[in-house]
């Protein structure tokens, strides 16, 4: 299978460029070259905002999927930089979905959980109404839309909480601030599910490969990491799992003062993507254990 994915520069990116290049034919595409090469891979520079470039670049190509992983992904640079991220997160996503739209190809878009609100107490559907409180989650929402009134062969995969070895991640940053600090103040307020770049990787392939010729599968996915937490809560397991005894206080989302807005429940509901491939993502404690030994080797 050809497959092109684009902001393969990035976290979640870079795991799928490597993770799909052991079996498939495999293009990256980013704005920028990636600092790595990968077996079996090729790679393109483009900038989704150009449509034009983004029609040439994908049709050159002629994939039978494109995974749009590219993105704006900095929740408070989306809010202080509206038109960029309606830019990228908007308006790029719409130049793929013409694209694959024109070239006949299967799509599927890395989507979040800031989709939704964080008001409903129980573990969100696909189903379920979204209404974004911030600027990112809005104009992942429009890419969204774009998407599925343009496309009738496509995955939405909606995930939360990413942190892999190839890009900036909550769980670097405290074991960063683990070094430097003596006490650390973290948010108590927000719950969802860490997700590994290297199993959502695992689990979009899986997916993808096995089901883009069946009709009844295509539509929006939940994917993440079994279980939930949290984010004091995930840096007391990272502390943990290194074996730091350092004090971590809980604060609310309002001591932070972030300038954007946060759902403080966004635990998605995985049991279409189970019902579908057959089992779930691990709990995201293995997952963790697992990245931070990784790192520690590197």
């Amino acid at each position: 299978m050809r497959i092109l994915i684009t902001g393969a520069s990035g976290m979640l990116g870079t795991d799928l460029v490597e993770t799909l290049s052991k079996e498939h034919e495999v293009v990256g595409l980013d704005i920028k070259t990636p600092p790595f090469t990968v077996h079996r891979s090729q790679f393109t520079v483009c900038d989704i905002t150009n449509e034009k470039e983004v029609m040439k670049a994908v049709c050159d190509v002629k994939p039978e999927v494109v995974i749009h992983a590219a993105a704006y992904t900095d929740v408070d640079g989306c809010e202080k930089n509206e038109d960029l991220a309606y830019r990228v997160n908007g308006t790029g996503t719409r130049n793929v979905t013409l694209a694959c739209q024109k070239c006949k190809a299967v799509m599927a878009y890395i989507s979040t959980d800031f989709v939704f609100d964080g008001e409903k107490k129980e573990l969100y559907l696909e189903s379920d109404k979204p209404n974004p409180l911030s600027i990112y989650g809005k104009s992942k929402l429009e890419g969204e839309r774009y998407i599925s009134s343009l496309l009738d062969k496509y995955f939405i995969i909606r995930t939360s909480w990413l942190f892999g070895r190839h890009g900036r991640n909550f769980v670097n940053t405290i074991l960063k601030l683990a070094q430097e600090k003596k006490e650390l103040r973290i948010v108590n307020d927000q719950i969802g599910s860490p997700t590994y770049t290297k199993d959502l990787a695992q689990s979009i392939k899986k997916l993808i490969t096995d089901h883009c010729s069946q009709s009844t599968d295509f539509g929006i996915y939940h994917i993440s990491n079994s279980g939930s937490c949290s984010w004091y809560e995930f840096a007391q397991e990272i502390l943990r799992v290194k074996g730091y005894g350092l004090r971590v206080k809980g604060i609310s989302s309002e001591e932070l003062e972030r300038p954007a807005r946060r759902p403080k429940f966004s635990v998605l509901d995985n049991s279409r993507y189970i019902k579908t491939v057959g089992k779930p993502l691990r709990p995201w404690q293995k997952a963790l254990k697992e990245y931070i030994g990784k790192i520690e080797a590197t």
